[in-house]
């Protein structure tokens, strides 16, 4: 049995997978599974499910909600008894296993410690593995609360520093031409994050292919002067002038 939030929220069980159709009862599987593990305060709960002004009778429709939720549980989940009512809320209990999002943590902390360590091929394994349990945006449509909507914006920053990590472990593996489809996506896929504009400037240079590197920096600075009125950060000019002035040992990365 597992649940899985790296997408649309789904939990797979011994007869398979299967997503809930009320909004409210889905929701509130989404925040006990973004807090595992945890106590959530029924207040909170009430406001994830309802906002700022919820109905006068909010504590009781929570109650059905959790009761609905249970009985979804008990035809999916092997421990019927998952959801414990805990003062002053309730707990979600959940294995380190069953949780993609603890999964993919895991092998975060796994792969940043091979990479201090200076084993680029396990911290490139790991991170691959880590990416690889993704499929599509986190709770992509569950992020009107103000638990899930901060928790995904949280989760898909430390998705993009996943991925610069394997890049940088896989430049270090010198699989710079590899890369520079992969790059190019992110770089498409994410027109304002500037990290993946200097890796894909990199792998071009050690492609041996100065003028596309030169031409994304160009791409770069448009994009960022149009959508934010803003300069291209100083790490990102000061690879555009070594790339200018073929300064090897500063693009050795």
């Amino acid at each position: 049995m597992s649940y899985q939030v790296l997408g649309a929220l789904r939990v797979v069980g011994e007869r398979g997978s299967a997503s809930i159709s009320a909004h409210k009862v889905k929701t509130l599987l989404g925040v006990l599974l973004v807090r595992a593990n945890q106590v959530v305060p029924a207040d909170l709960l009430i406001n994830e499910l309802w906002g700022k002004n919820p109905p006068r009778r909010a504590t009781a429709g929570l109650h059905v909600y959790i009761s609905q939720l249970r009985r979804f549980l008990a035809d999916m989940v092997a421990r019927p008894d998952s959801l414990v009512t805990r003062a002053p809320g309730y707990l979600l209990q959940v294995g380190s296993d069953e949780l993609d999002l603890l999964v993919f943590r895991r092998l975060v902390q796994r792969g940043r410690a091979s990479m201090r360590a200076g084993n680029h091929e396990e911290a490139s394994a790991a991170f691959s593995s880590a990416l690889d349990l993704w499929r599509g945006a986190a709770l992509d449509d569950l992020r009107d609360g103000e638990i899930i909507g901060r928790f995904a914006g949280w989760l898909e920053e430390l998705r993009l520093e996943c991925v610069e990590m394997l890049v940088e472990c896989d430049f270090v593996l010198g699989r710079h031409r590899e890369l520079v489809g992969f790059l190019y996506d992110l770089v498409s896929e994410h027109p304002l994050h500037e990290a993946f504009y200097r890796q894909l400037m990199l792998a071009l240079y050690q492609c041996e292919r100065r003028a596309d590197a030169l031409r994304v920096y160009k791409s770069a600075r448009e994009t960022l002067t149009a959508e934010l009125g803003l300069e291209p950060c100083r790490s990102l000019r000061d690879l555009h002038h070594a790339i200018l002035l073929g300064d090897g040992e500063r693009l050795a990365g």
